[in-house]
């Protein structure tokens, strides 16, 4: 099924990025169902593609349900399977000239590996509120980003209801909900930890050389 992502969801990395997150409605990319894993050991995509590789820690929700045309918070809670923590690795140089260029920004954000999580939990197996509590980043077990998850500008049933009225929403599809400020590079060797709070395994990963041919 599909990975949809939002862009821009927290004021602060909107900002960062160069923009005014009060004129911008939510805006979607996909990246492809394989980019999506569990491995701890992500392979650096190839040198030669790009020499940026950005980290982006993000909830991510897993849908249980079909739906479409959603139109209520109640109906959009219904269709939540579970979430895991994640990262979205972007090849920020890619992106950037894609921008440049108005084009769409898919060799930038869908690669191989390029959305580590953790196994789904699901929501009847967390005690806390999903929004009472922070996501966090750390490289090297140093802290680069923190932000509760109730500063996203488009809440979890917004975006499902947001995005049901373009898609047909399936069980199996995975949800990444932006990522606040402090994005920075990544290089080889890099560890990288993503908490979300009790009730979530944190995501974990080291960032290993580029696969050979």
């Amino acid at each position: 099924h599909r990975i949809y992502c939002i862009g821009r969801n927290y004021r602060e990395h909107a900002i960062e990025m160069g923009h005014n997150p009060d004129r911008e409605p939510p805006f979607f990319f996909q990246k492809p169902a394989d980019a999506a894993t569990t491995l701890n050991a992500i392979p650096f995509p190839p040198k030669k593609t790009s020499n940026n590789l950005h980290y982006e820690a993000e909830l991510v929700v897993a849908l249980g349900k079909k739906g479409r045309d959603i139109d209520t918070t109640e109906k959009a809670q219904d269709l939540i399977f579970g979430y895991s923590v994640g990262c979205d690795l972007t090849r920020r140089d890619l992106q950037a000239e894609a921008k440049r260029l108005s084009r769409p920004w898919c060799i930038a954000k869908g690669f191989d590996y390029s959305a580590p999580m953790t196994p789904i939990v699901r929501k009847e197996e967390i005690s806390k509120s999903i929004t009472d509590r922070k996501i966090e980043l750390w490289v090297n077990e140093e802290l680069k980003q923190s932000s509760p998850l109730s500063q996203m500008i488009w809440d979890i049933s917004e975006i499902i209801q947001y995005l049901s009225c373009y898609y047909t929403l399936q069980p199996g599809d995975l949800i990444m909900t932006g990522t606040p400020a402090g994005v920075g590079k990544l290089d080889v060797g890099d560890e990288v930890r993503i908490s979300c709070g009790e009730g979530l395994p944190e995501c974990e990963f080291v960032m290993v050389e580029p696969l050979e041919d």
